[in-house]
């Protein structure tokens, strides 16, 4: 495909990187220096200018009658990037997406629409989602939601101890009948990732990615991790942006009598919030200041997230959080190296913003259509996509077992509606797809493509 990047900060970086690398066209547009030299290192071509004119879009290959498939602008300007998708549906992109970092961009689903923008791409609300799951699952160490919330994709070491160490997948499975959960991938130290079978055997301080039926992931904590989390009772929040703002406004709604309180250093942007937010506690002041901390109960913190604009002020208030004795501490940052040194940062857990915006991008390029339920699992290079089977397919009434599929490839979950209720289960062997099933995949990132056009996700 013949793609056209407008912007090559972290974000755009990433997905020319992303795509170059799987033998498109690339074409990259950015103003600033820094940026072109690093960008230029890639198999990329770059077109150094203001991404929003059309003399440098038409440089860039977009005009009347082009063959360009894809223009994603992701520049750190809302304006500029509505304005490069609109020049770009007017030349003939067939795709143009657009990131959007203020809310009002993106609160109403037709708004870009009306503009012939495909997608506007905000990932606060989707980041604030997996911090709270964060939060509320402790030992997990990512997360993704599925299923609309209904299921996840979990993922938890085995810790020294577990009744795990040793036992077969088929094992866990037996002894667990009622246990919504399937073992989709395991990390294991000194090896390569595992896409298992029923005989794979589960070791000391794998990272098993599963992914279960919400309402048991407790039953899975105490498996893996000998414990189950503790109630979110007070938690600390440090950054009143969007993101920041998102996470305690989720926190209101998911948790009753849950005590609130948020930090940030602009005294305007703490009025507004205090009449914005509900019971939250908005503190003009340093989410580092010692002092202030502790009068607040920092040492009964269940929770600490720290979202500033800063990824190194977020790892070091973490690492004061942790100190005082905050429970879990989440650091979100931006910045690629942090997240792929995400085991020695000095917080429980690191989120990355601009990765989930990359990824929610490249999941539309990859799946136009078939973007709403997919986790891109980077750290395993795996994807998971949910499919609703259509009436006709081929697959409908046969058993799994008989459907060849390629290795790599797994039916992790069934959504299936009985009337008003909906039944998800963990299928085997036996289990035969009914039209309307949502069917969640998972794949290696390698065989997520041809996964998604045998179950007619394509």
């Amino acid at each position: 495909m013949r793609i056209v990047i407008v912007g090559a900060g972290e974000v755009g970086f990433a997905l020319a990187a992303t795509l170059s690398k799987e033998g498109h066209d690339v074409n990259v547009v950015e103003h600033r220096e820094d940026r072109i030299q690093r960008v230029e290192k890639l198999n990329v071509r770059v077109i150094q200018g203001n991404g929003a004119r059309p003399q440098v879009l038409y440089e860039a290959g977009v005009r009347k009658g082009c063959e360009v498939d894809f223009l994603v602008a992701c520049t750190d300007r809302d304006e500029a990037n509505i304005l490069s998708c609109w020049i770009a549906r007017h030349a003939g992109v067939k795709h143009v997406i657009a990131r959007a970092r203020g809310l009002e961009f993106t609160d109403s689903p037709t708004w870009g629409q009306d503009l012939g923008i495909d997608i506007m791409v905000s990932p606060e609300r989707s980041v604030a989602r997996e911090i709270l799951e964060l939060l509320s699952v402790s030992s997990a160490v990512h997360t993704a939601e599925l299923l609309g919330g209904a299921a996840g994709i979990y993922a938890f070491r085995v810790a020294a101890g577990s009744p795990l160490i040793g036992l077969s997948l088929q094992e866990f499975r037996t002894q667990n009948r009622d246990l919504i959960a399937i073992v989709v991938c395991i990390g294991r130290d000194g090896a390569d990732d595992i896409v298992p079978d029923g005989n794979t055997k589960m070791l000391e301080n794998d990272l098993c990615y599963v992914v279960s039926y919400r309402e048991q992931v407790w039953r899975l904590e105490k498996l893996f991790q000998l414990h189950s989390s503790r109630p979110l009772k007070r938690v600390f929040i440090v950054g009143g942006g969007k993101l920041g703002t998102q996470v305690a406004q989720q926190l209101e709604s998911h948790y009753r009598g849950i005590k609130i309180c948020l930090f940030d250093r602009d005294p305007d942007k703490c009025d507004r919030l205090s009449t914005e937010l509900g019971s939250t506690r908005v503190l003009c002041g340093e989410g580092m200041d010692k002092t202030l901390l502790e009068e607040e109960g920092i040492e009964e913190a269940d929770g600490y997230v720290c979202a500033t604009e800063s990824d190194e002020v977020n790892l070091i208030c973490c690492a004061i959080a942790k100190s005082l004795g905050a429970h879990r501490c989440i650091a979100v940052v931006r910045r690629r190296l942090y997240r792929e040194m995400s085991d020695r940062m000095p917080a429980d857990a690191v989120v990355d913003l601009n990765g989930a915006l990359a990824s929610v991008i490249l999941r539309y390029i990859r799946y136009p259509g078939y973007s709403k339920a997919l986790a891109v699992i980077e750290k395993v290079d795996a994807e998971m996509l949910e499919v609703v089977m259509p009436e006709g397919h081929a697959m409908l009434g046969m058993p799994l077992s008989e459907l060849g599929l390629p290795g790599g490839v797994l039916v992790a979950l069934v959504g299936r509606r009985a009337g008003r209720k909906k039944e998800v289960f963990v299928p085997d062997g036996t289990t035969r797809l009914q039209a309307g099933d949502q069917v969640i995949l998972f794949a290696a990132s390698s065989r997520m493509h041809e996964a998604a056009e045998r179950f007619g996700g394509l």
